[in-house]
């Protein structure tokens, strides 16, 4: 019985901790120095994104992968890192301190001590927080595809804070990186709209909106409308976290 309660209270500590992280921050030191470019990184309870553009909507960078916490140290594990893939699935440990809504890690990186300070950014969280995997295509009649799954090492994943979102393609296995896209989101009256701060693909898409038809069925997330193209999209995603 003794030994069940320590494995209890073990894992509520590491689920208050990952809690302790969930939202958006925005990257605002290095080293000391202001970062002069925007980085907000999106944390659900075990999952994050980050993105680097310019003021511009240029896009710099990008990774995303698993993340835990323990009272002393936080480890990211990444599922791509558009500029070094060889970081793929390589953790990394830091230390760190989170102090209400400034968040400082610092770990040895390139033969220096990288630190960086985040501050969390102020949301209302919505129906929508957490991770999602793309599910498949909907037809016309409202019917979805095969659901592709988990088991593929090929991801497309899509995170959202209260009003901050990033999605992803990648394959970790391969190392392979596809494609990633985000900006801040709201919810109204039925409407999913999207305003997109960074496309990796194009930079020219930075400052579109995009307005989606969605609904929430248990743990499925249907969104129809039009994408960067214009052409129709239907699609449903899974809450993975």
């Amino acid at each position: 019985m003794k030994k069940l309660l320590s494995i209890l209270a073990i894992c509520f500590s590491v689920s208050l901790y990952a809690q302790n992280f969930t939202g958006a921050w925005k990257l605002v030191t290095q080293n000391g120095k202001p970062f002069v470019d925007e980085c907000i990184k999106i944390y659900s309870d075990g999952y994050f994104m980050f993105a680097i553009h310019d003021k511009e909507g240029k896009f710099i960078k990008a990774g995303g992968g698993n993340y835990s916490v323990d009272k002393k140290t936080y480890t990211e594990v990444l599922d791509f890192y558009t500029t070094d893939s060889t970081k793929v699935r390589q953790p990394v440990i830091y230390s760190y301190s989170l102090k209400k809504d400034e968040l400082t890690i610092e770990a040895p990186m390139h033969g220096i001590v990288l630190k960086e300070n985040w501050k969390r950014v102020a949301e209302t969280p919505t129906q929508l927080n957490g991770a999602w995997r793309f599910g498949a295509r909907v037809n016309d009649d409202g019917v979805a595809g095969e659901r592709r799954g988990g088991a593929s090492p090929r991801q497309t994943l899509k995170i959202l804070s209260g009003n901050h979102f990033q999605w992803a393609a990648f394959n970790y296995e391969t190392k392979q990186f596809m494609g990633t896209g985000g900006g801040t989101y709201k919810l109204e009256d039925g409407k999913y709209t999207e305003t997109i701060r960074f496309f990796s693909r194009d930079n020219s898409r930075a400052g579109m909106s995009l307005t989606f038809d969605y609904r929430l069925e248990g743990n499925d997330w249907y969104h129809k409308g039009k994408g960067t193209t214009g052409n129709p999209v239907s699609e449903v995603w899974e809450r993975i976290e």
